[in-house]
């Protein structure tokens, strides 16, 4: 199993210099190589391989003009074709968008594998530096001296904090064990979740607590004249902002999935299409912020650590109009109704909780079916909204 480490670095000013030097080299390389993809691939219809760039690479350092791309490691320059020949072949696959230039601005990284680093006694020395990189390594029942990483990822973010990403290739963690419990949870934007339990976990609202404060820091920085010292100490400011909000969202989030997993067996969840729900403009900012996306993805990879069964059901399925105790749907169900009574049984639902335990109910029908829900160590299965059944009609049970 591959598991990466993150944590704080605190590079020297020497170090400063040689990574932002790298990071300005990698990311020379990477438009460079994605501009001339894109020139060859619509002037001659022609595809480049990484062999190719590879090549093209070692002609452009002979280069006068380029001599200074042989001052820093050869191997993050290396990864960094080898990363965008993935994202292209990503593309043409339909799992990913088409590569875009990388910005000075956004976040700068670079990638050493096992030729750029040494650990030694505990210590982490890169390529091209003189003395070893200082991290705050924060797991205590781990040895750093002991860690035997594949790859360092050496990473600057926009508000100019360093961190280092070890990544380590470790034994499968012994699966939790079984509670004999199962859940579904309804995501909303007036609470963050709902569980078929009953369980209201409130949003967290992080950025309403952040956004006076942002504000005034934006208005700060469009003040000021581009380019400038002045600007650029505005522009930390403001992308320290954004970095508080996305670590207490962040840290949120981990801590509900981690709860949900450890408590539960069987964990289901609604597809929700967060991309098209984003395009109506009352609801985009809100959508956004709550992070669903990101939260699902925990979700997923925490079950297949844990030996959980994570079931995602169809987004087509009715689960907020079907009475939870007949199976009545309802024609119409207006987002602004969040109480209904059912015409066939006379029972009140909350929407939200009534659609959570339809979510729970639709995912142990999935399970029994054996459909995509993998424990740990184990392959993947058929898609589980392709077995889901057919949007029931009106007045007639969804399951």
């Amino acid at each position: 199993m591959r598991s990466a480490f993150k944590c704080r670095a605190y590079p020297d000013p020497e170090q400063e210099a040689v990574l932002n030097r790298t990071f300005g080299c990698v990311r020379l390389v990477w438009n460079q190589t994605l501009a001339e993809r894109h020139a060859r691939y619509h002037g001659e219809g022609k595809t480049t391989s990484y062999r190719e760039t590879d090549a093209a690479l070692t002609v452009l350092k002979k280069t006068a003009e380029f001599a200074f791309l042989n001052e820093v490691s050869s191997v993050p320059l290396q990864q960094t074709l080898r990363h965008q020949h993935v994202a292209f072949q990503s593309f043409f696959a339909g799992r990913a968008r088409y590569p875009r230039f990388k910005s000075r601005h956004g976040r700068q990284s670079a990638h050493y594998t096992r030729s750029a680093f040494r650990m030694r006694d505990g210590e982490l020395w890169l390529a091209k530096t003189g003395s070893p990189l200082r991290v705050a390594w924060s797991w205590p029942h781990l040895d750093l001296a002991a860690l035997n990483p594949t790859m360092v990822v050496v990473s600057r973010e926009p508000d100019d904090r360093w961190f280092v990403t070890f990544a380590v290739d470790m034994d499968d963690p012994a699966p939790l064990p079984e509670t004999g419990q199962a859940v579904g949870v309804d995501l909303g934007l007036k609470d963050f979740a709902v569980t078929s339990d009953g369980e209201h976990i409130a949003h967290p609202r992080h950025m309403d607590r952040h956004e006076r404060r942002l504000k005034r820091y934006q208005r700060m920085m469009a003040r000021k004249k581009k380019g400038s010292a002045n600007r650029a100490k505005a522009r930390r400011k403001v992308a320290r902002q954004h970095s508080r909000v996305a670590d207490a969202r962040r840290d949120f989030l981990h801590k509900v999935s981690t709860d949900l997993i450890r408590r539960f067996d069987v964990i289901a969840v609604e597809d929700l299409n967060v991309a098209g729900m984003v395009k109506n403009r009352s609801l985009a900012r809100s959508i956004s912020q709550t992070g669903w996306g990101e939260f699902r993805a925990m979700l997923e990879h925490k079950a297949l650590l844990a030996g959980r069964r994570f079931v995602v059901i169809d987004r087509w399925y009715p689960s907020s109009k079907t009475c939870s105790g007949c199976g009545h749907l309802l024609s119409r169900l207006d987002l602004s109704t969040r109480h209904w009574q059912c015409p066939s049984c006379g029972a009140r639902h909350d929407r939200d909780h009534n659609a959570a335990k339809n979510i729970r109910a639709a995912g142990l029908a999935v399970l029994a079916c054996g459909a995509d829900v993998r424990p740990a160590g184990t392959s993947p299965g058929q898609t589980a909204t392709k077995q889901e059944p057919r949007p029931a009609r009106e007045g007639i049970p969804a399951l």
